[in-house]
C-alpha cells in the first residue's frame, strides 16, 4: 500500500457553485446516486431556500481509489438552491420518515429572464421540482470522507 499524494486530493472538500445550465450539470455528476433520508429535505419559503443534506458517492475519486485499491468513499453534502419560489414532489411520502430516497439527475428547465424549473429526478419514480428566480445553487461537503458501506461504486453510466 503506497500514501496518498498531494495530486489525489484525497481529503479536499468540494465546495462548488452553479448559476448555469453548464455549472449544475457538474454538481449533478458529482451528486448521482447520492443518497438521503427524506426527513433531510428542508424547504424555508421565508428565506427562499430549498436544501438537502445528502450521503454522496465521492466519483471526483473513484479512479484514484481502483488505482491505489483502496476503498471507495462517500461524505455527506449540503445541496443548496436559493431563490427558489415554490416547491413541488412526486412520489415522495413525507410521513414515512424512514424512507432513504436516491438522487439520479438535476436538470434545469429555463423559463424567462433567467428563471425556471429545477428538476431532482429520484430513483423510483420520485421527483421533486424547484421553481426558481434565478439558477443559483451550491454543494459543500461537510464530513471527512467515509468507507462507501457497500464498498462498491454504484454504476454510473458515461
Amino acid at each position: 500500500m503506497t500514501d496518498a499524494s498531494f495530486h489525489d486530493g484525497r481529503e479536499a472538500p468540494l465546495n462548488l457553485g452553479a448559476e448555469d445550465s453548464n455549472d449544475l450539470q457538474v454538481i449533478a455528476t458529482l451528486t448521482q446516486d447520492a443518497v438521503f433520508p427524506v426527513t433531510e429535505m428542508s424547504w424555508r419559503p421565508s428565506q427562499r431556500r430549498f436544501a438537502l443534506l445528502l450521503n454522496r458517492f465521492r466519483w471526483e475519486d473513484k479512479e484514484a481509489a481502483t488505482r491505489r485499491n483502496r476503498a471507495f468513499e462517500r461524505v455527506q453534502a449540503v445541496l443548496v438552491f436559493e431563490s427558489v419560489l415554490s416547491v413541488a414532489s412526486q412520489g415522495i411520502d413525507r410521513s414515512e420518515k424512514d424512507m432513504i430516497l436516491s438522487l439520479l439527475s438535476i436538470e434545469f428547465e429555463p423559463g424567462e429572464d433567467g428563471a425556471g424549473d429545477v428538476l431532482l429526478t429520484l430513483a423510483g419514480d420520485g421527483a421533486i421540482r424547484l421553481r426558481v428566480e434565478a439558477l443559483d445553487a451550491t454543494l459543500k461537503d461537510v464530513t471527512r470522507p467515509y468507507r462507501a458501506p457497500s464498498g462498491h461504486a454504484p454504476h454510473h453510466p458515461d
